[in-house]
């Protein structure tokens, strides 16, 4: 029994490690965003010095991860929320980086282009707002501990894919109608590349909590479906 209480303790006390780690990380994606679309290079650094914590935090819920298996030997539904919460925390940390790179490229300020209207072209806020409520209901979906948020989840991001497609294809004819912008259209499209990849590691996060708690496996399962669908065609 005793045994039991400090396994359960220990579960808990690696959740809320990881639920701290997720409430920065969504911070930084929320201040990202504001220093973006305002050109706040102050705030910019303030992403940027905030990124160390993460990389801690993910240090740190790896070794604990590790320390738990090797203590306890979990099996079953502990088993998987331990594997899940090292893969979320690696995913996390990854959006992390993207975030100090776009406060990066603010900081530069290589991003100026001079069609003013361009920045709403490309749907640069609503590629934003689209993996914050990614990130925030991945977060909801693992405190309440209700995959039903998973496929609106990952619908978003195919709407972030779509979103990158349509702005790379608007920033090649920027591109050619602006030679001289060349190197802000191409900083620009690597933001656009950075939320697409925040996107992607959003859904790798809500498809670790699917196999936490339902010990069901999506990871690769729309790539599967749209090749089976391919060779389906005339």
């Amino acid at each position: 029994m005793e045994k039991l209480k400090h396994n359960e303790m220990e579960l808990k006390m690696l959740k809320e490690e990881l639920a701290e780690m997720w409430r920065l990380v969504l911070s930084q994606l929320q201040k990202c965003k504001q220093a973006y679309l305002t050109n706040d290079a102050e705030l910019a650094r303030e992403i940027i010095s905030r990124e160390k914590r993460i990389n801690s935090f993910d240090l740190k819920i790896d070794s604990d991860c590790e320390n738990y298996i090797a203590l306890f030997a979990p099996v079953a539904v502990d088993l998987r929320l331990v594997l899940s919460l090292m893969k979320i925390s690696g995913a996390l940390e990854r959006i992390g980086d993207f975030a100090e790179g776009i406060a990066l490229q603010i900081v530069e300020d290589v991003c100026q282009l001079s069609v003013t209207n361009l920045k709403e072209d490309l749907k640069i806020e609503t590629m934003f707002d689209i993996v914050i409520s990614m990130l925030s209901d991945s977060f909801v979906a693992l405190e309440s501990e209700n995959t039903k948020l998973s496929g609106r989840i990952l619908q978003k991001d195919d709407e972030v894919d779509l979103l990158y497609r349509e702005g790379k294809n608007i920033l090649a004819e920027y591109i050619r109608n602006y030679p001289e912008y060349g190197r802000s259209a191409l900083e620009t499209c690597l933001i656009l590349r950075r939320l697409e990849r925040i996107g992607d590691h959003c859904s790798n996060a809500v498809e670790e909590i699917v196999f936490y708690l339902d010990a069901k496996i999506l990871k690769h399962s729309k790539k599967q479906g749209a090749a089976e669908s391919s060779q389906g065609e005339p």
